[in-house]
């Protein structure tokens, strides 16, 4: 009963979710886009008045750097000192 009940569940969140997927999944990169802009603002010359708070975070963002500079259209490294490629 209990694996009918999971099954009918999974198979409606599916049904539901499924035609939606790919515009959660391009929201999603779309916030963690931004949020890399905002950690990365002041290495790129953009102001950033959170740049204390968001100090901490470049050591985790430094991993995904590349993907993303390649994603917004910049082949090389936009940074200075940074080379990824």
């Amino acid at each position: 009963m209990r694996n009918s009940l999971r099954a009918l569940s999974d198979g409606l969140s599916e049904f539901y979710a499924g035609p939606y997927r790919a515009t959660l999944r391009r929201a999603a990169r779309d916030a963690d886009d931004l949020f890399m802009m905002l950690v990365m603002g002041e290495a790129l010359g953009v102001p950033n008045p959170a740049s204390h708070h968001t100090l901490e975070l470049l050591p985790v963002m430094y991993d995904r750097f590349h993907d993303w500079h390649r994603r917004m259209g910049v082949e090389h490294s936009p940074v200075e000192g940074l080379s990824c490629c």
